[in-house]
């Protein structure tokens, strides 16, 4: 893809950031790899294609994107409309933990059910019918931006996590065109796909030598699969094993060097810092209030295991950070804090291979555990521009709380890392977590383009555009996780 030309700039607390510059568009993702799979017996029996017998998958992972089928209609027409809709009947494919389906026209909506089932891995075992969330399209670039316009982006429902499973089934039924009259089914999308990510192995864990400064503190919340290698050897060996030192491509160099100032190159985790060190990083004057939050432990995207190929190779910034989003993912909640890695690469995949994007939609992850994710690529510390909330992405950053949280509580632990990454990156910027800002919409279902509209620093997706993302439970949090935030920051 060619590369959009930005200039990246450090900041200081409270300090703007640059404009970037006008880019050219990104041109199209290379085609998806479809896998014409037979269908397998409405049973639960045996595959009817054995592993060894299908395409082996990509190391760093991979998609399988598969074209959707109609379907018979339904006997029971007062089940809903005549037109049964489409999806593929029960099917074997490589292994794969996330699903989701996508089409051509990324201004279409997809007004209907998605629901798929899943055989876990090596087993005759399937899984109930899960829904997917379908309207997505609130999480995307904003219209117009050079992202949005590039050509390559597709409309999309939401990820769901199904963990490792190498069979699927999936029906798309379209709503009523009238609800009065349910024989009348409202038109489907074109170019269904059914997308089944694998999101390749966990990374290698860090030799000890290579372990982050201070471990107790930089260690995050939680034991994930990269947290060993930031945890503190309690036996160090007499000798010292010879390291070879690991060579990044330029791709992973280049991700890793905006957060220099913070970590070594190529380090899995950025350390947490005190206040008091926190304030010495960020220049504050002696006896100044900078009114900042500690820094937080962050696991970077060499932590998580970004393949930094698959996103565009250069950075975008807007010029600050007013304002925090939060999102929930929508992906679930059958997942483990180890496995929230893994989730992370295959929404990473889906939102760029799958989805069009330049990169990972979100600024920042956390986890049910509390363990806090870098995101997109462009620096921690900086005013990356995000794909998160249609309308509002700039000056702002976009949080996704790992779940789905409209009937599910969210974890204390994960409440508690939206508030301590807000009060430290808010505090960058000299904004309040308990105060108010005006942002200008770019155009969403909520507000028109040009709209000024007040909202509060650290706000919900659904305060910008009319949707149920973070989820109610989620969103009832925010009102502690602002006065979290802004006793973190010392007001």
């Amino acid at each position: 893809m060619r590369a959009l030309l930005v200039t990246s700039v450090g900041i200081t607390c409270a300090a703007a950031l640059t404009l970037p510059l006008a880019a050219p568009a990104l041109s199209a993702p290379p085609p998806h790899s479809a896998s014409a799979l037979p269908p397998e017996s409405p049973g639960a029996g045996p595959p009817s294609v054995r592993a060894a017998e299908l395409p082996a998958a990509e190391s760093a992972g991979s998609t399988q994107s598969l074209p959707l089928e109609p379907l018979a209609a339904p006997s029971d027409r007062s089940m809903g409309p005549a037109t049964a809709g489409q999806g593929l009947e029960r099917r074997t494919a490589r292994p794969f933990s996330l699903v989701g389906v996508v089409w051509d026209d990324a201004e279409a909506e997809l007004h209907g059910t998605v629901q798929v089932r899943t055989r876990a891995t090596g087993s005759a075992s399937w899984s109930d019918w899960q829904d997917v969330e379908t309207h997505n399209a609130e999480h995307a670039a904003d219209l117009g931006s050079d992202e949005r316009s590039s050509g390559a982006v597709r409309g999309a429902t939401a990820p769901l996590w199904v963990g490792d499973s190498d069979g699927v089934e999936v029906r798309v039924r379209p709503e009523p065109a009238d609800p009065q009259d349910r024989s009348e089914a409202a038109p489907l999308p074109e170019g269904l796909r059914l997308e089944l990510v694998d999101p390749g192995p966990d990374p290698a864990p860090e030799p000890a030598e290579e372990a982050a400064p201070e471990p107790a503190r930089a260690a995050p919340v939680g034991r994930t699969a990269t947290a060993a290698a930031f945890a503190l050897n309690p036996s160090p060996p007499t000798t010292t094993p010879a390291v070879v030192p690991e060579v990044l491509t330029a791709e992973a160099e280049a991700a890793s060097a905006v957060n220099a100032e913070l970590a070594p190159l190529g380090a899995s985790v950025i350390p947490a810092l005190t206040k008091a060190e926190t304030e010495e990083a960020a220049n504050v004057a002696p006896g100044a209030k900078p009114y900042i939050g500690p820094r937080p432990g962050i696991i970077t995207r060499k932590g998580w295991g970004a393949d930094e190929k698959l996103r565009e190779r250069q950075f975008a910034y807007t010029k600050t950070v007013k304002a925090a989003f939060v999102h929930h993912s929508a992906t679930g909640n059958n997942y483990t804090c180890k496995q929230a890695p893994s989730v992370l690469r295959s929404i990473y995949r889906y939102h760029v291979k799958s989805s069009g994007w330049r990169d990972f939609g979100y600024n920042f992850a956390v986890d049910k555990c509390g363990n806090i994710y870098e995101g997109r690529a462009g620096g921690v510390t900086k005013a990356v521009l995000g794909a998160h909330t249609l309308g509002f992405n700039t000056n702002t950053m976009g949080i996704a709380v790992l779940g789905s949280y409209s009937s599910t509580n969210p974890p204390a632990a994960a409440v508690t890392a939206v508030s301590k990454l807000t009060a430290w990156k808010l505090g960058l910027f000299g904004a309040n977590p308990k105060g108010k800002v005006t942002l200008t919409s770019g155009g969403s279902n909520k507000y028109k383009a040009g709209t000024k509209v007040k909202m509060n620093v650290i706000s919900g997706h659904r305060d910008g555009f009319a949707t149920e993302c973070p989820g109610a439970r989620l969103y009832k949090k925010l009102g502690t996780a602002r006065t979290s935030s802004a006793k973190l920051q010392g007001r």
